[in-house]
């Protein structure tokens, strides 16, 4: 630690954001691209057709249900929205192996499946951002939140910091090297301040069940089940009686819930035991329509369609944590809300990135001055490339994989993961072969034409290209392809920045390093 108080803070600022920046821009990145989640997984299925939410979605789904899995103890239903234009339904089967789930893509206004090709969709890079796709459910939450806390240290300490801060936002100077960077630093740092903080700190929000799950352990020992009911206001389960019964109509029920939510939608339906004189139809309320996460649900008799239980009020600690939740992820936003969350999310990922390269910048003009760079600069200059110039490649490769992967491929959506992971794993060993400003260049150019020419792959393998999307008036998919345009446009431009850019000369020698260079050449 260094002496004095603003000195130590910088120190800590610099090294809770180093050590972990690599994840934290990775984790930026993907988070931001979750936040068109349904925009993506509809743009990666060109076989569903555009279509209207309806009131009748709901009682299509569940005769759907009841022709498809009539044997199954639980379906869950989610019904299409301005964002998504199909039912997706999810559910459990007892004849199969394994986690005993299915899931199938229905047409909203018939019912029948819809023969899209498997492909994970906007959830890789949602379940990515938070878990790390194949580091595993466990280590890669804990290790996300890990970095998250030292991302929420990163960000007091540099308040801390720079005490000009607001004034340093006004100030950019271009072409001056660490100078340039550090102004870049700044801008994005300050230019979406209250949305990083609010980010990280309901990042470790969404967290506190895993990271600190002490006071509910003593206060609940073993009982996880009767805290979710009590803070969340979860109906209790009820068991199947063994006893056939028909299932109650839904629509009547869509409309009480209608009623009683003020006109508020329904966005899911979860029937457990179909059949059953036991049964259960929860309708709970859209996430679009409400700020907090915790879920507004009415739970209705099966048979005689008698409200049972409503989930309406919970306490105030719970919707606290509902709130957080709901602003993390976003879902209540609208358009405009949705553009400015996208935009202050690449603030916080474009935050992170000059931040590495800013100490990479200062390290190398250090070993400047000492003849030689270290081990470690190299290694975090090598990591730079791999992870911010790598990652938007290897994110244009995962599109290209959706559309050039053979459709009856086995595991299909998991080969889209693969080919991803395959070519950031490519993009870590380039730099060996090609290091410094090359490799940057390189790998900004390939990421630019990978997302440039992805709608003129789109027109090569599908109908949904640009022109036809367009006279269809099938907006999803037009603003998709501009802006995988517009990502190639990006990527292009700092490619040609960085191939533009001349390094500094290196700083000159203090006269007193020089002399003592000198003596030593000269001694015998």
């Amino acid at each position: 630690m260094k002496d004095g108080f603003r000195q130590s803070m910088a120190w800590l600022h610099t090294w809770a954001g180093l050590l972990v920046g690599w994840v934290l821009f990775a984790v930026f990145l993907t988070g931001t691209a979750a936040y068109l989640r349904p925009e993506i997984s509809y743009w990666m299925r060109p076989e569903l057709a555009l279509s209207r939410p309806g009131p009748e979605n709901a009682a299509v789904a569940v005769a759907a249900m009841q022709a498809m899995a009539p044997d199954s103890p639980s379906w869950f239903i989610t019904l299409p929205n301005e964002r998504e234009t199909v039912t997706r339904v999810f559910w459990r089967d007892p004849k199969a192996q394994g986690r005993r789930f299915r899931d199938a893509v229905l047409d909203a206004d018939t019912g029948q499946p819809v023969a899209a090709r498997e492909t994970l969709g906007g959830d890789f890079f949602y379940v990515f951002h938070f878990q790390l796709h194949y580091v595993g459910v466990l280590w890669g939450r804990w290790i996300v939140s890990i970095c998250t806390m030292f991302m929420l240290v990163a960000i007091v300490s540099g308040i801390i910091t720079h005490r000009r801060i607001f004034a340093d936002f006004f100030t950019f100077r271009p072409g001056k090297g660490q100078r340039s960077w550090l102004d870049g630093h700044n801008v994005c740092s300050v230019l979406a301040l209250p949305y990083h903080l609010m980010i990280t700190y309901t990042g470790l929000v969404l967290f506190m069940l895993m990271v600190m799950p002490w006071g509910i352990d003593r206060a609940y020992p073993g009982q996880r089940a009767a805290f979710n009911t009590e803070a969340f206001g979860n109906a209790p389960p009820r068991q199947r009686a063994g006893t056939p019964a028909p299932l109650a109509a839904v629509t009547p029920l869509m409309e009480e819930a209608r009623q009683r939510w003020q006109g508020g939608r329904v966005g899911r339906v979860i029937v457990q035991n179909p059949g059953d004189a036991h049964a259960t139809i929860q309708l709970i309320r859209a996430e679009s329509e409400r700020l907090s996460y915790n879920q507004q649900s009415l739970t209705f008799d099966g048979t005689t369609g008698a409200l049972i239980h409503d989930s309406g009020d919970s306490g105030a600690a719970a919707e606290v944590r509902g709130v957080m939740y709901g602003l993390h992820i976003g879902r209540f936003a609208g358009p405009l809300l949705r553009g400015l969350f996208l935009l202050s999310g690449l603030a916080g990922t474009a935050m992170v990135a000059t931040g590495c390269i800013l100490w990479a910048t200062k390290q190398r003009q250090q070993a400047a001055r000492r003849g030689a760079a270290g081990f470690g600069t190299r290694l975090v200059e090598h990591l730079n490339i791999a992870a911010i110039a790598g990652l938007p490649l290897a994110m244009a490769a995962f599109f290209w994989a959706n559309r050039v992967l053979p459709q009856g491929l086995a595991q299909r959506g998991a080969w889209e993961a693969h080919v991803f992971f395959i070519a950031w794993g490519l993009c870590l060993l380039h730099p060996l072969l090609r290091r410094g400003r090359r490799a940057w260049v390189e790998q900004f150019a390939a990421g630019a034409l990978g997302f440039a020419l992805l709608p003129v792959l789109n027109a090569l393998f599908t109908t949904q290209h640009l022109p036809a999307t367009l006279a269809r008036g099938d907006w999803v998919r037009v603003w998709f392809d501009l802006g995988l345009l517009g990502c190639g446009a990006l990527l292009g431009l700092l490619a040609w920045k960085v191939a533009r850019h001349r390094p500094s000369a290196p700083l000159p020698r203090p006269a007193a390093v020089l002399a003592l260079r000198s003596l030593a050449e000269a001694a015998p």
